[in-house]
């Protein structure tokens, strides 16, 4: 393409691997394309060529996020030898991440899954995020992954590197939503010592995130419903109507045309949003669990990354306890298990006595019941709990199982104080001598 307007609408559609850009003929359209590419691209490589080049401007660009800055007499040389390189680095994360996504799931917008529903929800957000719908409603349970689907709007709907910004209406008191969301200015109220720039400013040309829109209390219903109607808001204390140049996506855990019927929601509002809505699916609908083991090791391969170290796999036994779980928290609840586990797992794969379910699952009495009382040592105690129920209160094969020494495990039994049952305490003595024959035997 001759036109870097038309190279950014090009790559936004394809997706490509690799754009190799020439230089020479501007330096202001060449820092754009690489800066597109850099944030609204992040798989795609982008090399730049320049038979005139400039040390200052190879060195702005790179820092962009090019890839290299190829120039000089080897130009070809060079060129062909990153570009096998590059083919090899691409083949091996494609045969990698690649097996996460369906070919549907957009660019940068980490979206796990391949069932028939994942693939069927990503090309519903296409189809709607490439036409003219504005405002645009996402449905689904709590943890689904709406925000992700927010996301993946936002990078289909053909747009080069505004601004995504989001908002939990769930979070905030009327007062303090309303002056988020539409900015406020100053002596507007008690405490405004300046103007205030909104949200709906700041996602100007852009895409304005309202997760769980039906917390909103009724005067900001009425509002908002201005502002679908009219594209035009004002900032609390203001009497300047400002323009809403964005897309407004929405989204509930609820089912808002039965929160209208029941008084708690603007029916008007809801027609307004409800033009074409997307519906997320749970991680328990049937045609989802091939998603689990995918979305079990994504997590896994992630925290690995970004941690350094700890577990890169999950054990069969613990892999077969994710599949058999119900997963009402969804998508948010497997994440999260799975983060506690690399926390505290010692071995290179996750085992069942590391996974800890937030619900559903019996919980002793002493088990942490949300995050501000979790710690590492309550966690350690459930584990061995869990360990020596597993294995009939067996200490040396919970310590096999837990990847500890038995020396290790009695000392932590007499820590926490835990208890083991005579009955249990004699056949541990039995399986010892019989495991003392067995490598009498073998020497």
């Amino acid at each position: 393409a001759d036109d870097v307007a038309v190279a950014i609408r090009i790559a936004r559609e394809i997706s490509p691997d690799l754009i190799v850009l020439c230089e020479d003929v501007n330096h202001a359209d060449a820092m754009q394309l690489v800066k597109f590419a850099h944030e609204a691209l992040p798989r795609t490589a982008v090399v730049v060529l320049s038979e005139k080049p400039s040390v200052d401007h190879a060195v702005k660009l790179v820092r962009a996020g090019a890839l290299d800055y190829i120039s000089g007499p080897t130009l070809a040389d060079d060129l062909k030898r990153l570009l096998t390189g590059l083919a090899g680095e691409q083949q091996a994360a494609r045969d990698g991440d690649g097996r996460f996504f369906s070919n549907e799931c957009p660019p940068g917008v980490p979206f796990v899954g391949r069932s028939p529903s994942v693939v069927k929800t990503l090309e519903t957000i296409r189809m709607v995020a490439q036409s003219r719908c504005n405002p645009i409603l996402i449905l689904g349970e709590t943890g689904t992954g709406k925000e992700l689907a927010a996301r993946a709007v936002h990078t289909w709907r053909c747009r080069d590197m505004e601004r995504f910004v989001a908002v939990n209406c769930a979070t905030l008191s009327a007062s303090l939503l309303e002056s988020e969301l539409f900015g406020h200015v100053k002596g507007a109220f008690t405490g405004a010592d300046r103007d205030k720039t909104g949200l709906f400013e700041l996602a100007e040309n852009g895409s304005i995130f309202l997760d769980e829109i039906s917390e909103i209390p009724p005067d900001l219903q009425a509002k908002l419903l201005r502002v679908l109607q009219e594209k035009s808001f004002r900032k609390v204390g203001g009497t300047k109507d400002i323009r809403c140049n964005c897309t407004i996506i929405a989204s509930s855990n609820r089912n808002l045309l039965e929160e209208a019927e029941k008084g708690k929601f603007r029916r008007d509002l809801y027609y307004r949003l409800a033009i074409f809505p997307i519906r997320v699916p749970s991680l328990a609908d049937a045609d989802r669990a091939d998603d689990i083991p995918l979305l079990a090791e994504y997590f896994v391969k992630t925290y690995a990354e970004t941690s350094g170290g700890g577990p890169t796999s999950i054990a069969p036994a613990a892999q077969a306890r994710l599949n058999r779980y119900n997963w009402p928290g969804n998508v948010r609840e497997l994440r999260n298990v799975i983060e506690r586990a690399v926390i505290v797992e010692r071995s290179e794969q996750i085992t069942p006595a590391s996974l800890i379910f937030d619900s559903s699952d019996p919980k002793p009495a002493d088990q942490p019941t949300s995050p501000k009382d979790f710690s590492l040592e309550a966690a350690q105690k459930e584990f061995i709990l869990r360990a020596l129920k597993e294995t009939g209160w067996q200490k040396t094969k919970a310590a096999i199982l837990l990847g500890i020494t038995r020396g290790t495990l009695h000392a932590k039994l007499k820590r926490y104080d835990i208890q083991i049952p005579g009955d249990a305490e004699n056949q541990d003595d039995d399986l010892l001598e019989d495991l003392a024959g067995a490598e009498a035997n073998n020497g």
